[in-house]
């Protein structure tokens, strides 16, 4: 078809709206299959990182080896010395001497230690701990105070045989034997340092517990102290003391940390 002009014209076909639509559809359908790809880009879709599993928390079972394994191994080297009297003990015996030097302040501080001090203390924080768990509605309320009681009474039955297994005789002070590991270390360890991981979740400033844990820090040093300054104990009971209740303690502080606050 020509115009008076001799120039040719055209029929405009205007889309239908519903054409339109069916067009759009497609396009947004296909963009992705139509937009080139960069060289190298991989064929797979693209996942959410929301959809991917968190990645494994690094270093913790490092971390309960280096808790559990050392004091352990420590611990076993030093009862493995005292009962082949090795050369450590000559070193302890130096040691000893140069501390021994009895005084009221050395008898004092080595008292904490005893079961009548030291336990009642242990008793006030399972039962205020029990009753805070209780009141909070936290599930089995009672298993860190029952576990912090059980831990205790595991303190003789653990320490009374080994003294008995390695005999060791005591200081100039102190005749006789089985010093080996020292009792009132542990009790003191095992007594005060309970009562503080039970303390510890329910108080609230950081300050308040950070000189709680610092305050159990320096009793059960003071204790150490103590004894080896008044010559009840060689410097290696207490040290030994100190690896074995570090694994106990680990141990009852795994368990209420899988026992969570609602």
């Amino acid at each position: 078809m020509t115009s008076g002009r001799g120039l040719p014209s055209f029929d405009l076909v205007v889309p239908s709206r519903t054409q339109l639509e069916l067009l759009a559809l497609d396009l947004l359908t296909d963009r992705t299959v139509a937009r080139p790809k960069p060289p190298g880009a991989a064929d797979h879709p693209i996942r959410s990182a929301a959809s991917e599993p968190p990645p494994p928390v690094p270093g913790r079972p490092a971390f309960l080896i280096l808790l559990l394994g050392i004091p352990a191994l420590l611990f076993a080297l030093i009862t493995w010395q005292v009962v082949e009297d090795g050369p450590l003990l000559r070193v302890d015996e130096r040691v000893s001497r140069a501390l021994i030097h009895p005084d009221r302040v050395s008898a004092a501080l080595s008292d904490l230690g005893n079961i009548e001090i030291a336990v009642p203390v242990l008793v006030v924080a399972l039962l205020w701990s029990a009753r805070q768990a209780r009141r909070s509605g936290t599930d089995r309320w009672w298993l860190p105070s029952a576990a912090a009681a059980v831990l205790m009474a595991l303190v003789p039955v653990l320490v009374v045989p080994l003294k008995e297994l390695t005999d060791r005789p005591g200081t100039a002070v102190s005749p006789g034997t089985g010093y080996y590991p020292s009792g009132h270390t542990a009790t003191a360890a095992v007594a005060y340092g309970a009562a503080t991981l039970l303390v510890l979740p329910w108080l609230r400033s950081t300050r308040t517990r950070r000189a709680l844990v610092l305050g159990y820090g320096l009793v059960v040093l003071g204790v150490s102290f103590g004894l080896v300054r008044r010559g009840w104990h060689w410097p290696l009971d207490v040290v030994g003391s100190w690896c074995l209740c570090t694994v106990l303690l680990v141990g009852f502080r795994l368990l209420p940390a899988r026992h969570s606050r609602r």
